[in-house]
């Protein structure tokens, strides 16, 4: 079922392969926030908009196969960074675009895709990425699935940096800084708390 107004699907990647170094290594995405994993809360909100979800994980892989989405690791060891949950996504899409997301911002655009498939019509772009007002947001970003043979290339050749696997080909920013708190993320065990509270305060059916 297409969720795109009849765009061509685009299938949401979970990135959740991190190492955590800064939560004291835990596996992020299966942190609680407000209850429940971190991980639970971006599936929630990326659901509704796209055709299908694979979550990259390089750790407890079963846990988060229990939320009922593929569950795909880095094809490289040692954690290389969100560019090889990039490639294990794409190798692993079965549509003609990949939208990312990493998997420790739970307050992500409810029009996150719509948006970003917006400005790639607009441009004809391979690669989109949103952009807060102040900085890139490179791990929110839509692109291209047959992207995926130049990202294994890349990542063969040893290099890492996404704004440099970026730079060599169509990529274009997408505005939304209108709603900068969205791309607000845990990243020490004290943000937990903060989170869960933002949560609540976005939650239209929450009570004070």
């Amino acid at each position: 079922m297409q969720r795109n107004g009849g765009a061509e699907p685009v299938t949401g990647l979970v990135l959740a392969g991190g190492r955590g170094s800064r939560m004291g290594g835990i596996d992020k995405g299966l942190a609680d926030v407000g209850g429940r994993p971190m991980v639970a809360h971006v599936l929630e909100r990326l659901a509704p908009q796209v055709d299908r979800m694979v979550i990259n994980a390089n750790r407890h892989r079963d846990d988060y196969a229990g939320f009922g989405h593929p569950v795909v690791a880095d094809a490289q060891a040692e954690y290389p960074g969100p560019l090889a949950g990039f490639s294990a996504g794409l190798a692993a899409a079965t549509t003609p675009w990949v939208v990312t997301v990493p998997c420790d911002s739970p307050l992500l655009p409810a029009d996150l895709v719509e948006r970003l498939r917006d400005v790639q019509r607009a441009s004809a772009a391979d690669i989109v990425s949103a952009h807060d007002g102040e900085r890139l947001q490179p791990v929110f970003t839509l692109l291209r699935t047959d992207l995926h043979p130049d990202l294994e290339a890349f990542l063969a050749s040893g290099q890492r940096k996404i704004d440099r696997w970026f730079a060599g080909h169509r990529a274009v920013t997408a505005d939304f800084s209108d709603n900068k708190m969205a791309f607000e993320n845990v990243n020490r065990p004290e943000d937990r708390l903060r989170m869960a509270r933002q949560l609540t305060r976005s939650d239209p059916d929450s009570q004070d």
